[in-house]
């Protein structure tokens, strides 16, 4: 290290030494965790130079929220991760209270740009503010704009705030402007996510307001992002102090607007709105696409209730979720694993119609690292309930109970372990479709992710139980036939 090391340098040294005393073992299979310390918001996901970048919101010193930084790590696959030396640390005037949440875009010139939130620390007479900044390099390491912030409070209209004003979310369009979407809120309309562009980066000006909450989905939303999908424009925000309705679960959710943007009037058409994932702990989503085209993304595997109190069982906190294939279909976006978790397929199993009443194992089914879909064939069948129970053990099990007369399925870790005071139960819709019923689990140690009927709805949840609880049941209270096909991930 140098003599007069800056931030950045100590934040890497101190990566390097906590490197060499970390077990890969320890670590989920396929799911992104911090080198070190703590994780939130994915942040600037993006193919570049001939690999996938995932850069994240980072405490490296803690395993508590702090001082946000950028962790960084690169894939070939999605699947596999490499850690990079940490990209951003506080350490100007523009971010000197942290490097908030933000994107990335490759350059025409082949350096790799990131947008970001800095924020400005509280002071004498005033409040905490948030403003975008700009951060230029190779990959690697970065260059931050000496313009920075590049978007200030003073680029907006009357009546959006400047205290919550965050999480950049750009592209570069075919024209060569540069677009973002970002969150503010709005003093009558509470959340909003507005458009800005740019020809070089630095030089913004407002474009429009995209969508506002108006207080129906939440008071802030965090962490936008919009692109276009199988003929939809789509805005998927994270809104805060969210009321239970229709499908959404109250406090912390994800929400995906699909709808039409018309770039010549500047205004956005609603068509639908849906929640992104109905689970426990899944947040801050964001997309990139991959070579061949794909629309991939991936979530914060928490948020900000379950982290409260959460058990430091490891030398890190957090990690992302599995990485997904997101398309529309029927109206709805959906959601499947990427295809390249099949590379991980080991020793497959195969069930056909497999009669299922009393609770049942099956040979050989059972595991915490698993991909394994369950469809259910009820021609014919006077079966009302079908139950499956996974990590299980002799006092522990996460229950998924379908409800097939109402077309409802209850997700339930409550028997997981946790003592938390926090949800542990999700009600789903989960509609047979023209007789059957088809449910996947992706497991990987302390976490599920079920995608049911393809993916039209997904429960994303980390699970408390010991990870020697291995178990998997299935029972319903009339003979049912089941198809199994499970395989192992190695």
């Amino acid at each position: 290290m140098s003599k007069n090391p800056t931030p950045l340098d100590r934040v890497r040294e101190f990566e390097r030494e906590q490197a060499m005393k970390l077990s890969a073992e320890e670590r989920p299979l396929f799911h992104l965790t911090p080198l070190v310390g703590w994780m939130n918001d994915p942040n600037g996901f993006c193919w570049y130079k001939g690999q996938y970048h995932l850069f994240y919101q980072y405490h490296p010193f803690s395993r508590q929220w702090g001082p946000m930084h950028w962790g960084h790590a690169v894939s070939d696959d999605l699947l596999h991760w490499t850690y990079m030396p940490c990209a951003l640390a506080p350490d100007t005037a523009a971010d000197a209270g942290g490097c908030f949440s933000g994107s990335a875009v490759p350059m025409p010139d082949g350096r790799l740009m990131l947008v970001y939130t800095g924020v400005q620390p509280a002071g004498t007479f005033r409040r905490e503010t948030q403003a975008q900044c700009l951060a230029v390099g190779d990959g690697t390491d970065f260059e931050k704009s000496l313009l920075n912030p590049v978007i200030r409070h003073a680029h907006l209209p009357e009546g959006y705030s400047e205290f919550d004003f965050r999480d950049p979310k750009v592209w570069r369009d075919d024209d060569g402007m540069y677009r973002l979407v970002v969150s503010n809120r709005h003093e009558e309309k509470a959340g909003t996510v507005l458009l800005m562009e740019s020809r070089d980066g630095l030089d913004w000006s407002f474009v429009t307001e995209i969508d506002a909450s108006c207080r129906e989905y939440g008071q802030m939303w965090e962490c936008p992002d919009f692109f276009r999908l199988d003929g939809k424009d789509v805005l998927i925000v994270s809104p805060q102090e969210m009321h239970a309705r229709e499908e959404f679960h109250a406090g912390y959710g994800t929400v995906a607007v699909l709808g039409q943007y018309d770039g010549k009037e500047r205004a956005f058409r609603r068509e639908s709105v849906q929640p992104v994932d109905h689970g426990l702990t899944f947040y801050a989503p964001q997309t990139t696409l991959a070579p061949d085209g794909r629309r991939i993304m991936i979530g914060w595997m928490d948020n900000w209730e379950t982290c409260k109190e959460a058990p430091r069982r490891h030398p890190w906190y957090a990690q992302m979720s599995a990485p997904r294939e997101v398309f529309i279909e029927n109206g709805r976006l959906c959601q499947r694993p990427v295809r390249e978790i099949e590379g991980l397929w080991q020793d497959t199993l195969r069930y056909d119609d497999i009669p299922v009443c009393n609770e049942m194992p099956l040979p050989g089914v059972q595991g915490r690292l698993m991909d394994m879909t369950v469809s259910l064939n009820m021609k014919d069948s006077s079966c009302r309930r079908f139950t499956l129970k996974a990590a299980r053990d002799s006092s522990h099990y996460v229950e998924i109970r379908c409800d097939l007369a109402r077309g409802e399925l209850v997700f339930d870790r409550s028997h997981g372990g946790s003592h938390r005071d926090i949800a542990h139960t999700r009600h789903v819709i989960a509609e047979p479709k023209d007789g059957k019923l088809s449910l996947r689990l992706l497991m990987d140690k302390e976490s599920i992710e079920l995608f049911i009927n393809g993916g039209e709805r997904v429960v994303t949840s980390l699970i408390p139980t010991p990870l020697d609880a291995e178990g998997i049941t299935f029972a319903a209270d009339a003979p049912v036939a089941m198809s199994v096909e499970a395989h192992h991930l190695r």
